[in-house]
């Protein structure tokens, strides 16, 4: 049986050397237009040669980024690692992962024009061919990334348990994964997971979200957290007629590797978390996800499991958090339990946390 990710990679070759850069749907379109203003700012300087030739279905850049360690998984042309390379700094570093010869090719040529752009004296990225499912065989240690990114790429993969359980590995303690991908409201049916055209415009191999949830839960993730979740344009009335009631969205999502802190519901310490202002591009307010909102300087009271992701994470330096978790209150108001029916929509935590 043929390897799917050599028809994905044979699909996303044709696209970028012969197709113009057009893809059969809007689904991996809209990356530019969700990006925040400070980054657009480093779009501009970027070629027109990478931005033609990518595809993305959000804007998975983290904020406070200085000095890290990125890894891009399924970087393509490399526009998201070109934005990472500028908010890292020339002390920070990252990596780009792909499986597709002709889009490394082109995320290459601009290294070095790219480092003098930014004023460093050296590049400060690297670009590796390979599978995000095996990132060993690549030479990433354990606990050795910062942050881990994805830009509509993990729906690619036929094996997604494997590229979870790979950052999971290859994440420090209080690493962040921060992705964006296309999910689906029901599993995908065979006759759509196998079809060439709808694999490759990300809509079959698109995750069901509830078994997205259980997924990263068995691995160790017990609470993540949507940052936005929109419906996904397709834009094709021959691939809408052939997906049916599906509903597809494009989601950005942020987990962080705190195993010995993270509850797989939140619970009440009486803690209270204060932004204090300093991230770049988020000066007035920060937003730890689509429904925890903190002002400068105003006290925001938080479950156990928000309060040790901007404390025991990067985020930390500009973070006051009042409390520890010596006394225990219970549940954390209005999350006694698991929901029945998680749905990851914008009210509640992916994780089964709402806080």
């Amino acid at each position: 049986m043929k390897d799917i990710r050599e028809e994905v990679k044979e699909y996303y070759s044709k696209i970028t050397l012969q197709n113009e850069g057009n893809m059969e749907t809007k689904i991996c379109s809209c990356a530019a237009d969700s990006l925040p203003r400070h980054l657009r700012k480093i779009r501009e300087i970027i070629p027109d040669e990478i931005v033609t030739r990518f595809y993305g279905c959000g804007s998975p850049i983290p904020l406070a980024l200085e000095d890290c360690t990125v890894l891009d998984l399924g970087c393509g042309t490399g526009l998201d690692v070109y934005i990472l390379s500028k908010l890292v700094g020339e002390k920070g570093r990252v990596i780009g992962v792909d499986m597709n010869d002709d889009q490394l090719a082109i995320a290459q040529k601009y290294q070095d024009e790219m480092a003098q752009k930014f004023g460093y004296t050296r590049s400060n990225v690297e670009f590796k061919k390979g599978y995000i499912e095996d990132l060993a065989s690549l030479g990433i240690k354990d606990a050795d990334i910062d942050v881990v990114v994805s830009n509509c790429v993990i729906n690619l993969s036929p094996y997604k348990e494997a590229v979870f359980n790979e950052i999971w590995r290859v994440l420090k303690r209080g690493g962040e994964l921060y992705f964006s991908d296309i999910f689906a409201d029901r599993r995908v049916p065979e006759n759509i997971s196998s079809d060439r055209i709808l694999r490759g415009e990300c809509l079959g191999g698109a995750m069901y979200i509830e078994d997205f949830r259980r997924l990263l839960q068995g691995i160790g993730w017990k609470d993540f957290r949507y940052m936005s979740s929109v419906c996904a344009s397709i834009d094709n009335p021959q691939i809408e007629e052939l997906i049916g009631n599906i509903k597809f969205s494009s989601r950005t999502v942020r987990t962080i590797k705190i195993p010995d802190l993270i509850e797989d519901i939140c619970e009440e310490y009486g803690q209270v978390a204060i932004y204090r202002g300093g991230i770049e591009g988020s000066e007035h307010c920060f937003d730890l996800d689509d429904h925890h909102h903190f002002e400068k300087d105003l006290p925001m009271s938080v479950c156990g499991n928000s309060a040790a992701m901007v404390q025991e994470t990067r985020f930390g330096r500009y973070f006051e958090v009042l409390g520890d978790r010596s006394k225990h209150f219970g549940a954390f108001a209005g999350c006694g339990q698991v929901p029945e029916a998680l749905s990851g929509t914008d009210e509640c935590c992916g994780g089964g946390c709402c806080c």
